[in-house]
């Protein structure tokens, strides 16, 4: 009798931790949908089993634990940055990846809880309601805690005839495909409304096929290079190696001067104060001025009002901008800094910065556009929106810089995640930046990959990562603004918001 007792909590217990093994395989899943890898049908069938599973029961668990196969084994990359350049010991390195995967993970779990709360369990609304909630929940972790919105369910769209949406309902707002694909998959497999699955299925991808038509550049072409000084991590910031870093960039310039009118550096690519070495300023004003380029290159500034010494957090990371014949150079900084990183938030001070550098890192507060002031009328219009490294995976911060910029510069660093995937995804939300703004952005990577990006995602032209060289091509200027730059993410909220009463509180609802 007891062990007939106690077979129903043996037989639950195997099929709840089946079910969870199963939302972690899914999870795992996604991370193989993003770049390098681009298995972008893969998203489908995993998130498809994933509602199926949710819509057993558990929500929160097994959206959590989704959330742990995509966010902790997809952010595997990052326990050799930490351990290589922390420096940590493998053991807190993986640790410090299974932290960040389990608080990345309480927005899928968010997510199926809230769904499955606000549905009173009817499999229906759950069905209705994730797509829905799904953009917010997106929405959430690009700002939350000052926000981590890597690899996107919107940046899938990329490469597809769908792609041309983010630029009217932004990333976040793009979620709605993949999950509604999903969701209508789910639906009519587990036998839920079949047949308003189907339509939704239908309609979706019609939607996704027969997209808006692309917003494209028409302002004039310039000639650009960028240039990729592939410089060591290990030797960056080393004082021995300056000469043989500040004498590649200027070959390389000199010969990119022959065929550009504009040459870019990658982020830091001058790794020095020019308030401390006034010499190396000199040095480099008299190229720059041979070349008779404009030059924008990666820099430090000391903002003196904070304090003398670097050691006093008063170092802003961003963006010089020489012009020939003009000896004052511009300068905008970076404004969303790396937390444990480049600074260390002011509610934990206790913590050191996880990455060393020559100094904590502040904020700038100026528009983050360079104004190209060149005299020709053919260019008075031009100016650069600088995205330094990280910033360029946050939309708002792309788009702050649109309502002004005519292209977007974004200068990185990406040599501390080594050739892993981290490079890619990196360079996928660069991407999708200038879909959204309907501008070319320009990357210009220390170890790649540096590349010229067309309005509509494209890569244009790039090069090989961790190789030495110049990246050529063209750009033009873009003049119009996109709908998601005009009006941000606020209207789809209010789009969404009709919708969801109409979800949650419907005269009648045959699923």
């Amino acid at each position: 009798m007891q062990q007939f007792d106690n077979q129903p909590v043996a037989d639950t217990r195997f099929f709840l931790t089946l079910r969870l093994t199963l939302a972690f395989a899914c999870g795992a899943a996604m991370p193989f949908a993003y770049a390098p890898y681009d298995l972008k049908w893969l998203v489908i069938p995993a998130m498809t089993g994933w509602i199926l599973l949710l819509l057993v029961g558990r929500p929160w668990v097994t959206g959590f634990v989704f959330g742990l196969g995509w966010f902790g084994l997809g952010a595997w990359w990052l326990a050799p940055t930490l351990h290589t350049f922390g420096p940590l010991p493998w053991v807190w390195a993986v640790l410090a990846v299974a932290c960040v995967g389990a608080a990345l993970a309480v927005f899928p779990g968010l997510l199926a809880w809230s769904a499955h709360r606000l549905a009173c369990g009817n499999r229906g609304r759950i069905l209705l309601l994730l797509p829905l909630l799904a953009v917010g929940a997106e929405w959430l972790r690009g700002h939350l805690f000052t926000g981590l919105p890597w690899t996107p369910l919107g940046s899938l769209l990329l490469d597809t005839p769908a792609i041309s949406w983010a630029a009217i309902v932004g990333v976040y707002g793009a979620a709605l495909l993949p999950v509604g694909l999903a969701s209508a998959l789910a639906a009519m497999l587990a036998g839920v409304g079949p047949r308003y699955g189907l339509a939704a299925f239908s309609l979706l991808l019609l939607a996704a096929y027969f997209a808006p038509p692309m917003y494209q550049a028409e302002g004039p072409e310039h000639r650009v290079a960028l240039v990729q000084g592939n410089i060591p991590q290990q030797l960056k910031w080393d004082a021995d190696f300056l000469n043989e870093t500040m004498d590649r960039y200027a070959s390389l310039s000199a010969e990119a001067a022959q065929r550009a009118d504009i040459i870019i550096w990658p982020e830091a690519a001058v790794p020095l104060l020019f308030e401390h070495a006034p010499d190396w300023r000199q040095w480099l004003f008299e190229r720059m001025q041979g070349w008779d380029r404009t030059v924008l290159f990666g820099g430090l500034k000391l903002d003196e009002q904070g304090g003398k010494e670097p050691s006093e957090s008063n170092i802003h990371n961003g963006l010089y901008l020489f012009e020939p014949g003009r000896d004052e150079w511009q300068f905008v900084g970076k404004k969303h800094l790396v937390p444990f990183g480049e600074y260390v938030p002011e509610w934990i001070p206790f913590l050191h910065k996880l990455v060393p550098g020559i100094g904590n890192f502040r904020p700038t507060e100026d528009s983050g556009v360079l104004f190209f002031e060149a005299a020709t009328t053919e260019t008075w219009k031009s100016s650069f929106g600088a995205l330094i490294c990280y910033e360029s995976i946050f939309p708002e911060q792309a788009r702050q810089r649109a309502q002004t910029a005519t292209v977007l510069v974004n200068v990185t660093n990406d040599a501390w995640y080594g050739q892993t995937p981290a490079t890619w995804q990196h360079m996928q939300a660069a991407r999708m930046r200038a879909v959204e703004t309907g501008r070319y952005l320009l990357r210009a990577a220390n170890t790649g990959v540096s590349a010229i990006i067309a309005p509509d995602g494209r890569v244009v032209n790039s090069m090989p990562w961790f190789e030495e060289g110049v990246v050529y091509g063209t750009y033009r200027d873009a003049l119009r603004a996109t709908p998601y730059m005009r009006h941000g993410d606020f209207p789809l909220f209010h789009l969404l918001i009709p919708l969801l009463i109409i979800v949650l509180y419907p005269r009648r609802l045959a699923l």
